[in-house]
């Protein structure tokens, strides 16, 4: 993440129109574009009519150009100066065969120009091209309303939206997982199938726990990369009483999992954690995986790689760090309330000030507190937070998942680890949408507001079955 979106943009014309407006209304979406950090490829006015695709020989163009630039290209925008000739666009994103997300947009007519001169119809035409794309099979975003001008503020949020539905789909196809040692034998509820992973280009990596620890063993205090992570854990958090030993121990396990995840070309992870590091190795990993989630490098606990795959969606809409939580308590008796809770390896943008390095509390009663050196302890901030969770339904095939919005409260709460308060409007609807669809009891959320692209990218562009909690 962090690297520059790029659009390739398609530019209608029909003859039966002014045609000046097709060459206005390509300088005016490159400029939306341009203004928002976005980097246009569009046909130039030398290569077509006004830089427009309007025949069959446009749409070769177009499609050739965007091949060209294929490694680049995060999504498409057809835009509509005035109707647009249906068949040369549909043509054009067939023969470009891209596979990204595509946005409609049609610019709205002035009603004192409604003459010849400088009628557009695009309020028609989008219906028409919307019509085609059916036809031809290729999937297509709409903007909020039916015409937006490019430099209206309407556009500008729906162009941050489709951004970030582009980021989800480029993010979430070819990507790799680590799964760091097997599922903990008593949460059955994180099982999940690796082959409808596979399906949607999604692989999963695993990595033995015994080999973590054996080559845990074989490091040594002086390693370079040991050194390196023990500073950036120090610099991280305030270590608070957690012994020089076990903040020796995060350091390797941390320098254990960076290098496995570069070597295998590895985006996000999943840790066990439940209790065999604990026992074994004589710490938490809350405080390694926290860091790698900070850094928007998404980790879940318990090998919950379905959880992080719903982190990693929510960190590529929004760019910011997700964290995976359980839906864990009532909150008194409002039914919209809830306490969110891990143990934690939150990351610590979500805690307010004061979050410290502590033993975790619940694994102490078994292991010894001595063995669970590593957690955060803090309480999350208050803010809006959107929330995802996908699941592989393996008994119909598919991937399916919920996506909603709500907030993180103020309210007060005294207790350990890793908890907030989140509000959710017409929550008990979507617990028992949770119960009778037999979901996890995780959930990721975020800070922010990106339902919507989520939603879109997972069923629009991915093929997934997707609830939306309203």
């Amino acid at each position: 993440m962090g690297r520059q979106m790029t659009m390739g943009v398609v530019v209608g014309n029909r003859g039966f129109f002014p045609s000046h407006l097709a060459t206005s209304g390509r300088l005016e979406m490159i400029a939306a574009l341009e203004a928002v950090g976005i980097k246009p490829i569009v046909l130039t006015p030398e290569e077509t009519a006004h830089g427009a695709v309007e025949t069959y020989e446009d749409a070769k163009k177009c499609a050739e150009l965007f091949k060209q630039h294929a490694k680049e290209i995060d999504g498409i925008i057809i835009t509509l100066p005035n109707f647009g000739e249906e068949r040369g666009l549909a043509d054009a994103l067939r023969l470009a065969n891209l596979n990204v997300p595509v946005l409609i947009q049609a610019t709205p007519d002035t009603p004192g120009k409604m003459g010849i001169a400088f009628r557009r119809d695009s309020f028609c035409g989008k219906m028409s091209i919307c019509n085609n794309l059916k036809q031809y099979g290729i999937p297509y975003s709409l903007t909020t309303l039916h015409t937006e001008a490019p430099d209206s503020n309407e556009f500008k949020a729906d162009l941050q939206w489709f951004a970030a539905v582009c980021r989800i789909v480029r993010g979430l196809r070819n990507v790799r997982f680590g799964a760091i040692g097997a599922r903990p034998t008593a949460f059955n509820t994180v099982r999940y199938s690796e082959k409808l992973l596979e399906r949607s280009g999604i692989t999963v990596e695993t990595l033995d726990l015994s080999e973590v620890m054996g080559r845990i063993e074989k490091s040594k205090d002086n390693d370079d990369a040991v050194q390196a992570k023990l500073a950036a854990i120090k610099k991280y958090i305030p270590v608070g009483q957690t012994p020089e030993a076990a903040l020796m121990k995060m350091a390797k396990l941390g320098a254990v999992i960076d290098g496995w995840m570069a070597a295998s070309e590895l985006t996000v992870s999943a840790v066990q954690c439940w209790t065999s590091i604990e026992e074994y190795l004589g710490i938490v990993p809350c405080t390694v995986m926290s860091m790698m989630s900070e850094q928007l490098i998404p980790s879940a606990c318990e090998v919950d790689v379905l959880g992080t795959l719903s982190m990693y969606a929510l960190t590529l809409a929004s760019e910011t760090p997700s964290a995976l939580l359980d839906w864990n308590n009532n909150y008194g008796d409002n039914p919209d309330k809830a306490v969110c809770f891990h143990c934690s390896n939150l990351p610590k943008h979500f805690f307010k000030e004061g979050v410290k390095m502590d033993y975790q509390l619940i694994i102490a009663g078994t292991v010894g507190k001595e063995n669970t050196h590593g957690t955060l302890d803090g309480t999350v901030k208050a803010g809006a937070m959107s929330f995802a969770r996908f699941s592989t339904d393996d008994f119909t095939g598919k991937i399916a998942g919920y996506v909603g919005e709500g907030a993180f409260t103020d309210d007060p709460l005294n207790t350990f680890g890793g908890a907030g308060v989140v509000e959710i409007p017409n929550m008990q609807k979507l617990l028992r949408y949770i119960c009778e669809n037999g979901f996890e009891h995780h959930v990721a959320a975020n800070f922010a507001t990106v339902a919507g692209p989520v939603y879109e990218a997972a069923s629009n562009y991915l093929g997934w079955k997707m609830h939306h909690h309203a």
